[in-house]
């Protein structure tokens, strides 16, 4: 293996941590071979290092290095900017051009989160890669290319494969190599490396002392989990290197600056089942309209012992509400409570087994509409993480693409 090291000062990766010297071992010695690589791990992991490194200690290091984030190109565009198009092929193409695939021939394209792409360019793609073959848009004439093909991806492939979202054939083209990048939270000592490394930066950019940690505040980080890894690490040093007088940071003046600090890093983060994220938009609706449904049967049950204890006016019978009269004589034909077989009635429901509500249309007066539905979830997501879109879409499980689309649909304020 290259010296570990020499790569390490020569891409500027900072750490000693056992997970991170693993991924770099595997993309040097993948390096040579023409094999598909899948890198996977958290977002601000530093994915984007690892395709360097490959290409350059690959045979094709000579060749064109294309990184492409797939999840920033429009849907309707991603194939002509892939793959090319031919002159009128699609509105506004006055020229024939040439996609990635063929511009990159005989060097490397790294595909930046590639479970973003639609399916039909995963069919493309999956063409490429099994035959090296691809087909201009607007074309009927058969091209050959000659590419390495290395994706990453900061969201579970497997789940999105059973969600329908990406192809598990493509999947297995393209994790013939897996390297998985660790997150920040689990690589220890390296987080004070990291830290130092960029207080030094910006110390030299804006021409000021580097600040440094207290004992207390060394705990602090260390404990933190760090949802946005080393981009948020990098970002939270130069907040704290341009806003803060004093050089020597304490714990109080580092709390300020972590989000959502708990004091606690825990070994892994457990979500009750209301808080899971959705695998669709379909589930959070359906998830709302069932939620409603049980409180309805709850309030349903209240009423009921409230009628049956006398806490409320006969003169709800008068009501046009069928519901309610029908609660009233059920609540009357119901046996009384202190009965010796303390059996309900067999001519009678008993109130446990009341599942179905009558006109419930004359009982809820919120809306129903998936719509408002749907732009709440996405308000109460947008609300969680401060604005953060690509945060919200992962929780409501779908594209930041999607959410976008969305946002300006609804005239949402983000």
């Amino acid at each position: 293996m290259k010296d570990l090291q020499n790569i390490k000062q020569r891409f500027g990766i900072i750490g000693n941590f056992e997970g991170l010297n693993r991924a770099i071992d595997i993309a040097v010695q993948v390096a040579p071979t023409d094999l598909s690589v899948l890198i996977t791990g958290e977002s601000g992991t530093g994915k984007e290092i690892f395709p360097q490194v490959i290409h350059s200690y690959s045979t094709r290091k000579h060749g064109q290095y294309i990184a492409v984030n797939c999840g920033a190109i429009p849907e309707g565009t991603i194939d002509s900017e892939l793959f090319g198009h031919e002159k009128g092929s699609f509105t506004g193409a006055s020229d024939s051009r040439k996609g990635y695939f063929e511009v990159a021939d005989g060097g490397t394209i790294f595909l930046d989160e590639v479970a973003e792409l639609p399916l039909s360019t995963q069919v493309r793609l999956l063409r490429v890669l099994e035959t090296g073959e691809f087909i201009r848009v607007g074309s009927s004439k058969v091209q050959k290319t000659n590419v390495r093909v290395i994706a990453a991806s900061n969201v579970e492939v497997p789940r999105a494969i059973d969600n329908g979202k990406f192809r598990e054939d493509l999947f297995y083209r393209l994790n013939t190599v897996p390297i998985k990048v660790p997150a920040l939270r689990e690589r220890g000592e390296d987080i004070f490396l990291l830290f130092r490394k960029f207080a030094v930066d910006f110390a030299e950019k804006y021409r000021m002392p580097a600040i440094r940690l207290d004992s207390e505040a060394k705990n602090i980080l260390l404990n933190y989990s760090w949802p946005g890894n080393v981009r948020q690490l990098k970002n939270i040093t130069e907040q704290i290197s341009i806003i803060e007088n004093e050089r020597e940071i304490i714990a109080q003046n580092l709390r300020n600056y972590l989000p959502e600090y708990g004091g606690v890093k825990l070994p892994a983060i457990i979500k009750k089942d209301e808080e899971k994220s959705f695998s669709s938009e379909r589930e959070i609706l359906y998830k709302v309209l069932f939620d409603m449904k049980s409180d309805m049967n709850d309030l349903k049950k209240l009423v009921f012992d409230l009628i049956r204890r006398g806490e409320i006016d006969v003169a709800f019978q008068e009501t046009n509400s069928r519901a309610i009269k029908n609660l009233f004589r059920e609540a009357r034909e119901e046996p009384d409570s202190h009965d010796k077989t303390n059996e309900p009635s067999a001519d009678f429901p008993s109130h446990k087994g009341m599942t179905n509500i009558q006109d419930t249309e004359e009982i809820i007066e919120e809306s129903l509409s998936l719509a408002d539905k749907e732009v709440e979830m996405i308000k109460k997501a947008l609300e969680k993480y401060n604005g953060k879109r690509k945060m919200a879409a992962g929780e409501l499980g779908i594209s930041e693409r999607t959410l976008y689309r969305k946002i300006k649909e609804y005239g949402i304020e983000s």
